[in-house]
């Protein structure tokens, strides 16, 4: 868990999550996070790595761009985490 709120310490990240899970069918391509953010698409990249590697995020490479896709269980392990305090 600490991983898991480790990479939502950023406020660029937790912004992405919510993009994505606000996106048509819970996905968004990474092309698409560039400009709501304001960071370049290799920033962007890093902090999707980052997010994937804490199991908040899965990513599907279609042809040349990475579609992201929120893994629904890990957040709701975090929330599940913060009420048992």
């Amino acid at each position: 868990m600490a991983t898991v709120f480790k990479a939502m310490g950023d406020p660029t990240r937790v912004r992405l999550l919510s993009l994505i899970a606000a996106g048509e069918q819970g996905e968004a391509c990474v092309c698409d996070l560039t400009d709501p953010v304001g960071l370049s698409q290799g920033t962007v990249s890093h902090h999707m790595r980052i997010l994937a590697e804490a199991g908040l995020v899965e990513r599907e490479q279609r042809g040349k761009w990475a579609y992201y896709s929120v893994v629904r269980p890990t957040l709701d392990a975090a929330a599940a985490a913060l009420r048992t305090f």
